[in-house]
């Protein structure tokens, strides 16, 4: 259960920071903006579900409230060239950005037919379901331990579909070369640009 004082996804496109730890910082500091939390309250870190290790894994956020108890926030970030997203939200979300030529040169075999047969060799739009596969899976909490195939994405529905239950994605195409998709349970997303 998340924070029920969010009533919206807040999405926050920018330029990345000089580390992978800047990134992360990035995203507790934009948790406190959301929340409107003081920033030495807000607390976050890396969890895998499957091993248990801090080093890699799902990130979490909790704002540390003593008069309303610890309130958890949904957090989710992503990295391309040029591009990081962070995500907060009042539950479990995930996003995705990727450069549309990046997805296009790596030749992947992740998707469904469906997906192909929908694009019919677009690559911005097979660019976009590889991002909503990765949303999906961010959310679900166990990012590529999925094979990547079993989620179908249909960007003219803004749905996909992982082991037969549907969920509501969001993608938005940030310019020629840049796609983000967001999976947050059809939440509304307010989208902020920075680059």
């Amino acid at each position: 259960m998340g924070d029920p004082g969010l009533q919206t996804v807040s999405v926050r496109v920018s330029a990345p920071g000089v580390t992978r730890a800047a990134d992360r910082e990035a995203l507790l500091a934009f948790v406190a903006e959301v929340t409107g939390a003081d920033p030495t309250t807000v607390r976050g870190g890396r969890r895998c579900a499957h091993c248990g290790s801090t080093a890699h894994g799902r990130p979490w956020a909790v704002v540390e409230d003593r008069a309303a108890n610890n309130r958890i926030v949904g957090v989710s970030l992503s990295r391309t060239d040029g591009a990081v997203a962070l995500a907060v939200g009042p539950a479990a979300l995930g996003v995705d950005v990727e450069r549309i030529g990046r997805v296009a040169a790596a030749r992947l075999d992740a998707f469904t037919a469906g997906e192909r047969a929908r694009s019919e060799g677009d690559a911005a739009l097979l660019a976009a379901c590889w991002a909503g596969k990765e949303a999906v899976l961010k959310r679900d909490g166990r990012g590529m331990r999925v094979d990547p195939g079993a989620v179908d994405v249909d960007v003219t529905t803004a749905s996909a579909v992982l082991e037969g239950v549907a969920q509501a994605v969001s993608v938005v195409r940030l310019e020629e070369d840049l796609v983000l998709a967001v999976a947050a349970d059809g939440m509304p997303l307010e989208l902020e640009d920075r680059r």
